[in-house]
């Protein structure tokens, strides 16, 4: 299902710098579940941002990222145990949510329950507001839950997979739908 529904998907959009953006604690999942994703992605044509992947030395940090997530399609968070001690990360998320991007949340290790931002005191309380928000609106979004310990990992990337091209195929539906209407 997953490559058809890729083909057709690729078939039909133009292509923008990124089409999926992966938010994620680089220590935590680089190397496990947000890599997994992105070469799954990768295989089946659907562009994906992965820090490590697509930026090099050089590239302006916030430019580059806030570039990406500005002209993706969707978003994937990966959610782990700390994930919310990362500026990076809520930054990240709260341009998503506050993009109005489709967003995948995956909670790696980690309850939804548990993610609170913390104030450290070096943050700005607008800033941690704004943190606070997106970080709210991520977990009332349904995602995938995901137990390394004891998870398929293979599942997680079939079903993380999934709903990411069953979320750009509905983007581009509603894109359709809209330039009709005008």
């Amino acid at each position: 299902m997953q490559r058809l529904a890729a083909a057709k998907l690729m078939s039909k959009m133009g292509r923008p710098a990124c089409d999926v953006f992966i938010n994620h604690r680089g220590i935590d999942t680089k190397k496990n579940v947000a890599g997994l994703l992105y070469d799954n992605l990768t295989r089946m044509r659907v562009r994906s941002f992965l820090d490590s992947m697509n930026m090099k030395p050089g590239n302006r940090l916030f430019h580059h990222i806030d570039r990406a997530i500005l002209d993706c399609k969707v978003g994937v968070a990966v959610f782990s145990p700390r994930y919310c001690d990362s500026y990076f990360c809520l930054h990240e998320l709260a341009l998503l949510m506050e993009s109005n991007k489709r967003v995948v949340p995956i909670f790696f290790d980690v309850k939804p329950s548990q993610l609170m931002v913390k104030d450290n005191g070096t943050c700005p309380r607008k800033e941690l507001r704004r943190f606070s928000l997106a970080l709210e609106d991520a977990k009332n979004t349904v995602g995938l839950t995901f137990d390394s310990f004891n998870g398929d990992w293979s599942e997680l990337l079939r079903n993380a997979s999934d709903a990411v091209i069953m979320n750009l195929l509905e983007v581009e539906e509603e894109r359709n739908y809209a330039s009709k209407q005008r």
